[in-house]
């Protein structure tokens, strides 16, 4: 018996590997005047002049990430607040069962009682 062929002639095989041209290396980016005085400039920063730049950089990012920060400390906090009443709900749920349990059941023996008690008066 001739078994079919488990691949499929219309699907195209890769036969042969393709290798891609080299991408030719970037050039080196050329800095114009003020780039250069820049980088001249803060080579020659002092200790004191790195921890200013340093301040100022970290009160930037702060300030921008306040916003962020708020509201990602606001969604946390209605998460944790959900978990926590919904866990205290649980509970609750579960004693209030078990006390209107407890409470039906001495209701329905009073009830039985009293009743039991009214028919033995009408019985004598």
């Amino acid at each position: 018996m001739n078994q079919p062929s488990p691949f499929d002639a219309s699907i195209p095989v890769l036969t042969e590997v393709v290798a891609e041209p080299a991408a030719p290396a970037p050039a080196p980016a050329q800095e114009d005047g003020a780039e250069q005085l820049e980088r001249r400039a803060v080579e020659r920063w002092t200790g004191e002049e790195w921890s200013v730049l340093e301040r100022r950089v970290t009160e930037r990012i702060l300030a921008q990430l306040q916003g962020r920060i708020d509201f990602v400390i606001e969604q946390r906090l209605r998460d944790g607040i959900a978990a926590a009443v919904a866990g205290a709900l649980d509970g609750f749920t579960g004693q209030i069962r078990a006390n209107l349990e407890q409470t039906i059941g001495e209701v329905v023996s009073q009830a039985v009682a009293q009743e039991i008690s009214h028919l033995q008066t009408l019985g004598k």
